[in-house]
């Protein structure tokens, strides 16, 4: 078998000169596919690194027998293993003879394998942590062994030095390049070095510190853009249900006037009708006293013809005796002011509606402010300027604390010890005294707040606070959905987000509060003869807003009323 093998067999003296011609096939384990490591042969007479027949025969314990793997020849007992000499050093030859004069399958400008043995492969992944390169066969160690799988792979790149031809293991910080031993101690003597892999493991360091920070930005403008998409979400679904609501509003106000457009002309025709049908009745009356007014002038004159004085006597007592005097009708021409009283009353409704619907128009469409549509208004200085957007605010029932008596057209808030009788409304605060307003407060309002007693919050709010129990989010300042102004007797607090600020200004029982709420911009001022500012926010409001009033004091009848300005 050998014989065949080694062709030609060389005499001893061409031993020096001539190298065996080795076949490399036959020379490979049949387990591994690899050349022979520690060859061994078993009594069947194949050969096989002593490693892998000894893991095939382990394998084998089980089942009581052991075979050869190729022949499938089997042995009761396992064969004891000794080392082929021969094979050993006819395999050490084969290794020398394609180390000497095997060619690479990779190209000059490829970076070949540094594990193959022989005839090298094309490398397609370098390791930063190895600092070597690996084709695809010898690269798969990589994926299958646990400390490796760590290791960071690259495209292929050469780490042999071209000066010296030794492998760049170390990095010149000085010159931000990859160096071998003999260049440390020449052309960068003096210079920072580090070993590769120690530069490697502090670049990743800083790679991984970067990447945390993008994947935290990232996550932060996901968690914006998610915020965004959630606030256009519910801006659309607001509008559409605004439009929805203000459309049936809009539509009954209609219906309503409809309604009392056609009871004014059912009331005008009956009114009508009453009153022709007895001017009717009088007039055939008239008409018939005429027919017979007429008859009698007609025989009147007849009797004046009369030439015959005995017939002229004869007839004048009858004639005379029908002479009465006419009956006498007198015709109501001041009814006729009926219609006129009837017409000034729809004008003046026509009047009233034309101002609600011009004065008010700022809180049922502020948007075109906010949109700038219009040109953009001076803020205003004085207290005639702020008037300018003066609103009527009237408080909700249902979001009243059952010890809040609201008075004086639902503008006025007393503190009672006696709970009133409200219904459980889901809206109504059920640990603290307070109460909002009707009103969704957007674009620019005004308005005023006369307070009486030991302490009293003047507030804006979200509709979306929180109404049940006594924790902060349900309380006016102590949240991010409430802002307010603590008014006590010698003293102002401003309350948001459970954050107090001390306010210091001139004390009085009437308070003033401006929203600007396409600009974010909320006010309180004191209201004496002068008008002082106390406290302003510079802010961004998400959604429209109510005014609210909180009333402290359990043993005191304090009280909060929305002024009713002239």
């Amino acid at each position: 078998m050998l014989m065949k093998l080694i062709q030609p067999l060389p005499l001893r003296g061409e031993m020096a000169q001539k190298p065996v011609q080795l076949e490399r096939e036959a020379f490979c384990c049949s387990i591994c596919l690899d050349l022979l490591k520690d060859p061994v042969t078993i009594p069947c007479g194949h050969s096989y690194c002593m490693n892998c027949i000894k893991t095939h025969w382990n394998e084998e314990d089980q089942k009581g027998i052991h075979s050869c793997p190729q022949c499938r020849q089997t042995f009761k007992q396992m064969p004891v293993l000794k080392k082929n000499t021969m094979l050993t050093v006819l395999v050490e030859q084969l290794k020398k003879t394609e180390l000497q004069a095997a060619p690479s399958d990779a190209r000059s400008e490829d970076v070949a394998c540094d594990v193959c043995v022989g005839r090298k492969l094309k490398a397609v992944k370098s390791c930063l942590v190895c600092l070597a390169s690996y084709c695809e066969k010898h690269l798969q160690a990589h994926y299958e062994s646990a400390a490796s799988k760590k290791h960071r792979l690259v495209d292929p790149f050469r780490n042999v030095c071209s000066r010296h031809d030794e492998a760049m293991k170390l990095f010149c910080r000085t010159d931000q390049k990859c160096i071998c031993y003999l260049c440390s101690v020449n052309e960068h003597k003096g210079h920072e070095t580090v070993s590769a892999a120690a530069e490697v493991a502090e670049r990743q360091r800083a790679l991984k510190v970067r990447r945390e920070e993008i994947q935290q930005r990232i996550h932060d403008r996901e968690k914006d853009a998610k915020l965004l998409r959630e606030q256009a979400e519910a801006i659309d679904r607001s509008a559409g249900k605004a439009v929805e609501e203000s459309e049936k509003i809009f539509t009954e106000l209609i219906r309503l006037i409809q309604k009392r457009s056609s009871d004014v002309k059912r009331q005008i025709s009956s009114w009508q009708e009453t009153e022709v049908s007895q001017f009717t009745e009088l007039q055939e009356k008239l008409e018939l006293e005429i027919t017979e007014l007429r008859g009698e002038d007609s025989d009147l004159e007849q009797l004046l013809n009369t030439e015959d004085h005995i017939q002229f006597l004869h007839n004048y007592p009858t004639l005379s005796a029908l002479v009465e005097p006419p009956h006498s009708f007198s015709i109501d021409v001041c009814s006729l002011r009926y219609f006129e009283e009837v017409l000034a009353a729809v004008a003046e409704l026509k009047h009233k509606l034309q101002n609600i619907l011009t004065n008010q128009w700022t809180n049922i469409s502020p948007t075109a402010t906010d949109l700038d549509v219009l040109p953009p208004q001076p803020d205003p200085k004085s207290r005639a300027d702020f008037l300018k957007y003066f609103c009527k605010i009237t408080l909700d029932p249902n979001t009243a604390h059952t010890q809040l008596l609201l008075s004086e057209g639902n503008r006025k808030a007393n503190m009672t010890k006696k709970h009133q009788p409200y219904s459980g409304h889901p809206d109504r605060f059920t640990g603290w005294c307070q109460v909002l307003s009707r009103e969704r407060l957007t674009g620019r309002c005004y308005w005023e707040v006369e307070w009486r007693g030991r302490e009293v919050s003047v507030a804006v709010a979200y509709k979306s606070i929180s109404r049940a129990g006594r924790g902060n989010e349900c309380v006016f300042g102590r949240n991010d959905k409430s802002w307010t102004l603590f008014c006590s007797l010698n003293s102002y607090k401003f309350w948001y987000n459970n954050i107090q600020t001390p306010i210091s200004g001139p004390q009085s029982s009437r308070v003033g509060v401006y929203l600007d709420h396409g600009a974010g911009i909320l006010c309180f001022y004191s209201i004496s003869e002068t008008m002082t500012l106390l406290h302003k926010v510079q802010t961004t409001f998400t959604q429209p807003l109510c005014a609210g009033l909180w009333i402290g004091g359990l043993l005191d009848l304090s009280s909060a009323e929305f002024c009713k300005l002239r």
